[in-house]
């Protein structure tokens, strides 16, 4: 059995766990494991390194992807699918592995289809954005990143009784948003998903104010408008100081937990099961804290919905 292993996309902190985990376990089964370099981009240019035991040694605690990643345009075309399939045939591939989020599951979709080859796809997205599944690799790790410098910042802004918005990652959907508010008993948090009234803010922050509070942060996802204009707009209503901490990529890096190394190595465990099972398309997911498989293309047509009556917890425990 030769398998193919690829992480398009973003990175995600776990993901050489599930690389490390898809190799060794392979290899105790006789398998050959073939990576490619630079996620779609790097196998339309046949970037392959061989892969064995030894290789993968010492990486688990490794943030990114040893087999690093890019953006892609060409696989969004039908010639660019078409060369991808070809390529992958022309090199005897038997299974590819893909690791990544919803647009790296789409495109292998579509290889797979085009070439024959079957596809079993582990969820790594910082954004737990994957229908189908309770938990993605690296969301755990992002949260905790997010944490540690959360928690810096709340000491000056009680220091200085200002407000800080915190720009989080989440251009679409509001998972990571939501739980790190949660996590870091922050007073707001601004999602895609729902609609907000700056006005509404401001006259609960002066309560807030009024009632003690030193100081107040808000989770401002990135697809929820600019943070920015937002934070002058809430200094103008309420008189308060109000300032914007972007934390950018670094919740994207840093050694994962051990919770995301965990799942990565069983969803790497899990996907060579499937391929001794010969099953072919299928998602390594986690429902009700256990790890199952579902159709690929039940995951990339359809959207997982946000839990929006955290909303309500966050807000209680605001006051």
């Amino acid at each position: 059995m030769h398998i193919a292993v690829i992480t398009p996309g973003g990175d995600a902190p776990g993901m050489n766990a599930a690389i490390r985990s898809v190799v060794r376990i392979g290899s105790s089964y006789g398998f050959e494991t073939t990576g490619i370099q630079l996620g779609y981009a790097g196998l339309l240019k046949e970037d392959f390194i061989y892969l064995d035991r030894r290789s993968v040694g010492g990486i688990i605690q490794w943030g990114g992807t040893i087999l690093k990643s890019s953006r892609c345009e060409e696989i969004r075309t039908k010639t660019g699918i078409e060369k991808a399939a070809k390529i992958l045939l022309k090199h005897n591939i038997d299974y590819l592995v893909i690791i990544g989020g919803d647009g790296t599951f789409k495109a292998g979709q579509k290889i797979s289809k085009t070439s024959g080859i079957p596809v079993i796809a582990i969820p790594a997205t910082i954004d737990n954005d994957i229908f189908g599944t309770d938990e993605t690799i690296g969301f755990d790790t992002a949260i905790d990143t997010a944490i540690d410098a959360i928690d810096k910042i709340r000491d000056t802004a009680a220091s200085f009784e200002r407000i800080f918005l915190v720009e989080v990652m989440g251009r679409e959907h509001g998972f990571l948003a939501i739980n790190i508010a949660l996590a870091s008993g922050a007073e707001f948090v601004l999602i895609p998903e729902m609609k907000y009234n700056i006005n509404t803010i401001s006259e609960k922050i002066i309560k807030m104010k009024e009632n003690g509070k030193k100081s107040i942060i808000i989770i401002f996802a990135e697809g929820a408008g600019n943070a920015t204009e937002a934070a002058k707009k809430i200094e103008a209503i309420t008189s308060f100081p109000a300032r914007v901490s972007n934390l950018g990529y670094i919740q994207r890096g840093g050694s994962p937990s051990a919770r995301s190394r965990i799942l990565g190595t069983q969803f790497g465990n899990y996907a060579i099961d499937l391929i001794r099972k010969k099953k072919k398309n299928r998602a390594v997911v986690m429902q009700n804290c256990r790890i199952t498989d579902i159709d690929l293309k039940l995951v990339t047509s359809n959207e997982k919905k946000i839990d929006l009556s955290q909303l309500d917890i966050i807000g209680k425990v605001a006051i």
